[in-house]
């Protein structure tokens, strides 16, 4: 998934960033509330973590703005205030679940797959399904065929993406804006590598393809 953490606490964000990396997510940080904004307004993401109180312009404003602008987004809402006011007047701007720090990383990825669970991609409450190729968004395991799949925390997120993309055609700038953050330096053929990668770990032994080239435009996954 692609994850934007707008929040001040240098540290803290640095934290975040790096355990949701290592589970294979993009993210994006932002560490004032104008910032935060613009990165959500302009790319389009899986889940926006919001700190309320940030410098420049408060969480609440921001996640107000954003709404009023038809962003849908799933926002999830942290900060150190949890009173009952403070989560009602949360949810009203227009925030999706609300998360109190200091936190337990496990529940943080839990209100995150939570919240962006998607009823038409998604038959059952933690698994993505194409054909017989299944994804665990709990444990981040892939299998096929009764099978376990290894894959690197890079190859896992670009199969999630094509995954709750199923029988889409995505294009490679789709790919790399999905799997890569604003800060990397992404070379012209990093998706066809990845390509390259995937395919015979998600196909052997006869298996039907899955993974399609759509000649001049990008990939598709699913069956023919």
């Amino acid at each position: 998934m692609r994850l934007l953490i707008v929040e001040d606490d240098v540290r803290l964000c640095d934290v975040v960033r790096r355990g949701l990396s290592e589970q294979g997510h993009v993210v994006d940080v932002a560490h004032d509330g104008e910032a935060g904004e613009q990165f959500a307004s302009d790319s389009d993401y899986d889940t926006v973590i919001m700190d309320i109180q940030l410098p420049r312009r408060d969480g609440l404003s921001v996640i107000r703005s954003l709404r009023q602008h038809g962003l849908r987004t799933p926002i999830l809402v942290l900060t150190s205030r949890d009173a009952a006011d403070d989560v009602v007047e949360g949810l009203d701007a227009g925030a999706d679940d609300y998360l109190r720090k200091p936190f337990v990383f496990k529940e943080l990825e839990a209100r995150i797959r939570s919240i962006t669970r998607r009823p038409n991609s998604i038959p059952s409450a933690n698994v993505l399904r194409v054909h017989d190729l299944e994804f665990d968004i709990a444990t981040r395991k892939v299998r096929r065929n009764n099978r376990d799949i290894v894959m690197t925390g890079r190859e896992v997120a670009f199969l999630e993406y094509l995954m709750r993309n199923a029988n889409r055609v995505v294009t490679r700038r789709m790919l790399e804006n999905a799997l890569f953050d604003r800060r990397s330096n992404v070379g012209s053929n990093v998706v066809d590598v990845y390509v390259s990668r995937l395919r015979p770990k998600i196909t052997i032994n006869g298996e039907p393809q899955l993974l399609h080239t759509v000649r001049g435009i990008g990939y598709r996954l699913g069956t023919e």
